[in-house]
Formats: structure tokens, sequence, C-alpha cells
């Protein structure tokens, strides 16, 4: 049987990708590639997709893609991050993005695991077995809320490492990211300590508010991997990877620039339209027209791939 989340050194290269996914002459799964750049000497960035377009076009830059649960629920029901998602599309949608994205990272967003801990374990054995990089587990209770926003409830703490360590139990190789969205201060460093405490392999603080709570973060993890979520307009600041990195931050998620640059190029486009009396602008050079979107959505055939040499387990 060929197991679908290990690979070998594949050339030729196409676009940015981690010096982590470059094994010459042997095997590697997803999850220790992530993990081997996550432990490495610099900060890696993974940028938010919201659907295959926004994907393609984040792999001509980037090295490693953050599936986003806000982006998701945006681009597949047009709703709000507040748990509508459903753990079938979104295994289906990370099988996809696996297919045509070969050597991406693939960090996936799964919420609170999808309510109950059988389910996120389920959700967890069939996300590694497409492929992903890894999954973050948040400590949220239903109903949720986006990590930025007001509103968030937390389970408590004993019943979120109950379902956590449970996840632990079942990946096999899976980077697994373990989410606090406590608020309060004192349980902020409480949950931080705790979640450091575990297996998971990094820790995410979401939302939270400044770089002075960073290093009380930092602080109080040892060397336990830290994430830090980026979005635009939400309740962190806007830092540089070097920044970031500075402050002992070894894996940055840009969760939205994809989902919030095509709400406004779109707006705009189509207000020039009404604006031009339905008359569409000339492509000019640079620009996309029909030529540039065809040679982009070209690349993710599969006979455009490197090839693979299958791995017998």
């Amino acid at each position: 049987m060929v197991a679908p989340d290990t690979f070998n050194e594949w050339q030729p290269l196409r676009g940015p990708v981690s010096p982590s996914l470059i094994q010459r002459g042997s095997v590697m799964t997803y999850g220790s590639a992530l993990r081997r750049e996550v432990q490495g000497d610099s900060i890696t960035p993974l940028i938010g997709v919201f659907d295959m377009f926004s994907a393609s076009l984040a792999a001509q830059h980037y090295g490693g893609m953050f599936v986003s649960g806000f982006g998701f629920a945006a681009s597949y029901y047009g709703l709000p991050d507040i748990g509508f998602i459903a753990w079938p599309d979104m295994v289906n949608f990370v099988q996809r993005l696996r297919v045509a994205f070969p050597q991406q990272h693939l960090l996936v967003d799964i919420d609170d695991g999808y309510v109950d801990p059988e389910v996120a374990c389920h959700v967890v054995e069939n996300l590694e077995r497409i492929g992903a990089s890894g999954v973050i587990l948040e400590d949220q209770k239903r109903p949720r809320r986006c990590g930025h926003v007001d509103g968030k409830q937390i389970l408590p703490l004993d019943e979120y490492l109950e379902k956590l360590n449970l996840v632990l139990e079942t990946r096999k190789d899976l980077v697994v990211v373990a989410r606090t969205d406590a608020t309060e201060e004192s349980e902020i460093l409480r949950r931080a300590e705790a979640l450091a405490a575990t297996d998971a392999d990094v820790l995410l603080v979401d939302g939270v508010r400044s770089v002075d709570w960073i290093t009380k973060v930092r602080g109080v993890i040892g060397d336990k991997p830290l994430l830090f979520n980026q979005i635009a307009g939400g309740k962190s600041p806007r830092l540089s990877l070097t920044e970031l990195e500075d402050l002992g931050v070894d894996v940055a998620i840009y969760s939205t620039p994809c989902l919030f640059a095509a709400h406004t190029a779109i707006d705009n486009a189509l207000l020039e339209l009404r604006a031009n009396d339905g008359r569409l602008p000339e492509v000019m050079e640079g620009d996309v027209g029909v030529a540039a979107s065809i040679d982009l959505l070209e690349r993710n055939i599969s006979r455009h791939h490197p090839k693979l040499d299958p791995v017998h387990v």
C-alpha cells in the first residue's frame, strides 16, 4: 500500500518550497518536515488560504500554507467563523490542496476538533492520511468565535487537556499545535504553562494583545515552539517576521491576507465596472487576463508535478 503522507525528494522544485521538504535519498513525512522547519534557526511563515485559487497564488510566494477556518467558512459557506464548518468539508478541501501542492506545508485549523474528542481524533487520523502537515486544536467551547473577537468561552482546562492528549495519542507524526483562547491574564499564563507540559509540538495563545504578553508567554513555556497568529484588524500587534523572531516566536500564521485582499480587489473591480457602464478595462502588460490565469492554474495539473517515489508500508 502506498502511504499518502510520505514522500521522497522531488526534482525539479516548482516555486517556493521549504528546505525541509528537500530530502535527497530519504523518506520523510509531511509532519516531520514541518516539525524540522519549526525547530530550525529561523521563523516559519504560513500563509492563510481560503480556496484553491488563493492557494495557487500563495504557492508562488511562500513554502507553507495555513488552512484558515475563518477563510474556509467565508469561502465555502459564506458565513462567519462561529462553528459552521463540517469536518468532512475541511478534510476534502485539504485533500484537494495536497494533490495540487505536494511540496507545501499544510497546517490545518480544526477549531475545537468539531466538539467531541472522538470526532477530533477521527479528523486528525483522516488529515494525516491525506498528507496534512499539522493541525491547530483550540480550547474554546461552543458557541465558538474567531480568536480575535470578543465573547470567547473556553473549556475547563482538564477537559481540554483530555481532548488534546487523545489527539496526541492518535497522531503518528502530524504536528499538533495546542491553542488557548484564554483572555484573563493569569489564566493565559496558567494554560500556556500547562499546554507546554504536554507532547504538543507548538503552542499558540490566540489574540495576544501586546509584545509584552508575547514575552510573558515565552517566559513560561520553556523551549516549546511558539506560534503567533497575524490577522488584519485583529487584537494582536502588527509585527514583522524579524521582530517576532527576536521575541522568540517560531511560527507565524497569516490567517486572512488572501481573503481580505480578494474582498478589496473584487469590490474595487466591480465598482469600476459599474462606473464604466460595463466596459471592461484594457488588459495591459503585467495585468491579469485569460492567459495569465490559465498559466497559474496549469501549474496545479498533476503531470506538471515532480515525480514522487512511492513508499510501501
